[in-house]
């Protein structure tokens, strides 16, 4: 069992391993995307990269990255994820929208 903490939202949801993060988020009405995002997103397929949340703690409880997010992340922090590709295994800290 991994918990999600929201930072921004002051939220805490519980999730089993391997869950989801975009999905985890999306069912808690946790907003993850900007407006832009809104707007282009592609449904969680990994090919729009704009559902990009930052890992605040717990990074080594999370799936390693996919090669999409190697190439759409290159130039962001290494703490930056697409929570569309990321599998929780573990507590973690979340802040979305960074």
């Amino acid at each position: 069992m991994g918990n999600i903490t929201f930072v921004k939202e002051g939220t805490e949801v519980i999730a089993a391993d391997g869950a989801n993060l975009r999905e985890k988020a999306l069912q808690n009405r946790i907003d993850i995307y900007t407006f832009k995002g809104k707007l282009t997103n592609c449904g969680g397929y990994g090919q729009c990269g704009t559902c990009i949340v930052e890992i605040v703690e717990g990074m080594e409880n999370l799936s390693p990255k996919t090669d999409f997010e190697l190439r759409k992340l290159k130039k962001k922090p290494e703490s930056y994820r697409l929570a569309c590709q990321t599998l929780v295994n573990g507590p973690v800290k979340v802040k979305t929208k960074p």
